[in-house]
């Protein structure tokens, strides 16, 4: 089997389910594995997490849930909630360090693709596109600024027109996104919906259930998972 690049939508913990899906992927040490970041919080294994991806050399962007996290290395006193002040007390030097080089954005040529957390403003170059908006849009405003609201705007992988493709997460609400240049993996794990992950250059979507709800879902999510009108292929 020639080498894969493996892109993992928004694990938040859920080390069970990453670990069942690096298993049913079969990945190899010749494959490459991207995060689109959200590693931790809100499931039951944050440091697992960190530790495995670690340990089989994987790559991710940094995730606004990731961003909270380290915002408490550097202040102790940071208001996050307590499962992440619980992760914090855990890390060594070895998992900070591979926290704080989290990028933004990691470029995949050979795909002429791209991954980011939560998205991209259409128009505006790489170089001056804002952090915040990497780490929490999810819509364009009619003004074309980004939002983290999907009700103010319209969603920004509609009307990204690449290249290059993106591959992004953060939006559990919409769950997966298959656009012409855009590809949403965050299928709500943490919520008692899928891990989901996409394998180039095929661009096969791989998926397994979560164990169990670990974080209430909000009443879109919910919703949506109860209708499986977006549950992604099984392999």
């Amino acid at each position: 089997m020639s080498a894969r690049t493996v892109i993992v939508g928004d694990v938040h913990g859920c080390l069970d389910e990453l670990e069942r899906l690096l298993a049913q992927l079969g990945l190899t040490r010749d494959d490459r594995l991207v995060m689109v970041g959200d590693l931790v919080a809100k499931g039951p294994e944050s440091l697992g997490v960190v530790r495995l991806l670690r340990e089989v050399g994987a790559q991710s962007v940094l995730g606004n849930h990731d961003a909270s996290l380290l915002r408490l290395r550097r202040d102790p006193s940071a208001d996050v909630n307590d499962a992440l002040k619980k992760t914090a007390r855990k890390l060594d030097e070895a998992d900070w360090a591979w926290l704080e080089a989290l990028p933004y954005t990691i470029a995949l040529p050979d795909h002429r693709a791209l991954v980011v957390h939560a998205g991209l403003v259409p128009g505006v170059s790489l170089a001056r596109q804002k952090p915040e908006d990497m780490l929490t849009m999810r819509a364009i405003r009619e003004d074309g600024t980004a939002s983290k609201r999907l009700e103010e705007g319209t969603p920004w992988a509609r009307l990204w027109v690449g290249p290059p493709h993106v591959y992004f997460g953060h939006d559990a609400v919409t769950g997966l996104q298959q656009h012409p240049f855009a590809t949403g993996l965050d299928t709500g794990c943490v919520y008692g919906g899928r891990l989901t992950a996409c394998v180039l250059p095929a661009r096969e979507l791989v998926s397994v259930k979560a164990k169990r709800v670990y974080a209430e879902p909000g009443k879109a999510i919910a919703a949506r998972h109860a209708s499986e009108s977006q549950k992604p292929k099984k392999k």
